[in-house]
Order: structure tokens, then C-alpha cells, then sequence
């Protein structure tokens, strides 16, 4: 995923990873839908100066709010026949974990979901399922997406700068074993030239 962005034109990966974030949520697909993934990636080509961090950090933020929002809707319109769709029906345990985290805590829920990745796709339309009014949905789900988008795009920034250390030192490291190594060669090399001349 990282190699195919990173091919793409800036333009073009502020719109994809845009729509790989929204996508996460507003279609309910977050468990096959890297948009985690994505605001990540889009931090470290960030620091590689690919794009800019606050411009990747604007784009995941607010597609990620408009994602939910779209994921709220279509849990108003569907309600629980959303629920028995196929590849949920698999996940009847989460679901009612997400459920009882809804009623134990109302729409802090959204804000807690946000962070998990499977709830994080369950959370909006659970939370229209559960009558909770889409402003009160709003305010929170604006809150975590903030706090998720720019601490992710940013965990990819500061992880790039980490890999670029980790890459110029390992450069150092296997320069100097190759140093080691010629000058080892080097040395067995005169010292059997020098036997050989003695015989």
C-alpha cells in the first residue's frame, strides 16, 4: 500500500487516502477498509515531503467525520436489518459489545469507538440503531475524529522520521561491516602472500 501511494501524484494521495478513511465508515466496512492504515501512510509520506502533514492531517479529519456521518445515516434509514447483513452475522460478539459500550456510556461511545478499529466502523450506525440524536452523534464523533486523524497522521509523520533514522544508521552500520570485512580479506590476503613467498 505504502509503494503504491507513494507512486501516485500529491493530489491524488490527499484524494485517496480521503476516500480510504471515509470509506471505513460511511460503507460499514471498516474491518476491510485500511483506514487506519491510510492516515498512517499518509503521515510518513508526509515527512518524506511527498505532502504536507497539517493538509494530510485536514484530509483524514474531515473524512473521517463525513464518513460517520454517512455511517450514522444509513443505520437510521436500514436500523437493525443492517445487523443481519451477511459478514456481520459473523460478528454478533462485537456487536454486542459495541451495543452495551452504547448504553453503558450514550455517545462518549463514539468518541471511545473511534479508537478501536472494529467498533470505530460499527459505532455511527449503532448509535442511530440507538435513537441517539444526531447532534449529540455530531459533537462527539467531531471530537474523536479530530483527536484520531491528526494523532494518526501525525504517529505516521514522527514514525517516518524514526525510519529514516533507522534506515541512516543501518547504512553506517552495514557500511562499516563492509569496511570490516575488506580490510579482514585484505589482511589474510597479505599474510598468506607473504608465507607464499617465504616458501
Amino acid at each position: 500500500m505504502f509503494d503504491w501511494l507513494a507512486s501516485l501524484p500529491p493530489a491524488l494521495i490527499y484524494v485517496v487516502v480521503g476516500l480510504l478513511v471515509f470509506t471505513e465508515d460511511a460503507l460499514f466496512i471498516g474491518f476491510v477498509v485500511p483506514g487506519e492504515t491510510a492516515a498512517v501512510v499518509g503521515g510518513v509520506l508526509a515527512h518524506r515531503g511527498t505532502v504536507s502533514v497539517w493538509g494530510m492531517a485536514a484530509v483524514v479529519v474531515v473524512a473521517a467525520i463525513a464518513g460517520d456521518s454517512v455511517g450514522f445515516e444509513v443505520g437510521r434509514h436500514f436500523g437493525d436489518r443492517l445487523l443481519n447483513v451477511g459478514p456481520l452475522r459473523r460478528h454478533r460478539t462485537r456487536i454486542d459489545d459495541a451495543r452495551g459500550l452504547i448504553r453503558r456510556r450514550g455517545a462518549e461511545a463514539v468518541f471511545l469507538g473511534r479508537f478501536v478499529s472494529f467498533f470505530r466502523a460499527l459505532m455511527p450506525p449503532l448509535a442511530a440503531i440507538s435513537r441517539i440524536p444526531y447532534g449529540r452523534f455530531l459533537t462527539f464523533n467531531a471530537l474523536g475524529g479530530l483527536v484520531w486523524g491528526v494523532g494518526f497522521t501525525l504517529l505516521g509523520y514522527f514514525a517516518g522520521a524514526a525510519y529514516q533514522r533507522v534506515e541512516h544508521t543501518v547504512g553506517k552500520v552495514l557500511a562499516a561491516v563492509v569496511a570490516l570485512v575488506v580490510i579482514v580479506a585484505l589482511v589474510v590476503w597479505k599474510i598468506r602472500r607473504g608465507r607464499a613467498e617465504q616458501d
